[in-house]
């Protein structure tokens, strides 16, 4: 089922159960990907609708690290919840570390870090895995890490 249909259905169950945030949240996230549909004049694709939730997320991991109130951060960790539930699940630095084991060798010896994640991040990706840039980032300064 396209993602942009399964947020439709969430946000109907939130509504039925009042699940006031959840609810919120997935009408701004539907609404972003309808008007992306508008400005292209094509339904949009999984990656698509993947983009822009990608996009809330990293707007209320900022919102939330300024936060004060208390009432506020515990909203906005429950929105990040949810929108996080909507992304496909990526591999942390651990899984990570096990993935690029073939590759470790080039990694270690890249001149820089960023030569190294360069190797790795080519690796992850032909792999087919889904990953995070910074967790890829995190798992080669841990294999680069002397001892």
């Amino acid at each position: 089922m396209p993602l942009a249909d399964e947020i439709k259905q969430r946000m109907l169950r939130a509504m039925k159960a009042k699940s006031a945030v959840e609810k919120e949240i997935l009408r701004v996230a539907l609404g972003e990907i309808q008007m992306g549909e508008a400005r292209t004049g094509k339904a949009p694709t999984d990656e698509d609708a993947i983009a822009v939730v990608k996009k809330l997320v990293k707007s209320n991991e900022e919102t939330l690290a300024l936060a004060q109130d208390a009432a506020q951060k515990a909203a906005l960790q429950e929105e990040l919840d949810v929108l996080r539930s909507l992304l496909p699940q990526t591999l942390g630095p651990e899984k990570i570390v096990e993935l690029l084991a073939p590759v470790a060798d080039s990694i270690r010896a890249a001149k820089s870090d960023g030569q190294a994640t360069g190797v790795a991040m080519k690796h992850v990706k032909a792999s087919g895995a889904a990953a995070d840039g910074k967790d890829v980032a995190e798992a080669v300064k841990r294999m680069r890490a002397p001892g």
